[in-house]
């Protein structure tokens, strides 16, 4: 079972050193530590931010803080039956 209340703090960690607002994707590459790499992982679900990219697509962008990103991506994510 997928805990999204972890899976939220890995995005927070993750996303937050971005230097926002962001306006693509690719402004969230620098912060990430493992770059398009980093996995993110909680229970059953195990997505690399580049697997997140492919499969949500190019989101609502810009995002002006890391929580509005955050939100939007979890949101996807449940739209998409993926968690």
């Amino acid at each position: 079972m997928v805990n999204k209340d972890d899976l939220r703090e890995q995005f927070v960690e993750a996303f937050e050193g971005a230097d926002y607002p962001i306006s693509s994707p690719m402004d969230l590459v620098p912060a990430l530590p493992n770059g398009p790499g980093t996995k993110f992982e909680s229970g059953e679900f195990s997505m690399t931010a580049m697997e997140l990219q492919t499969k949500l697509g190019s989101g609502d962008f810009p995002y002006d803080t890391v929580e509005e990103f955050v939100d939007d991506v979890m949101s996807q994510l449940e739209d998409k039956d993926l968690l």
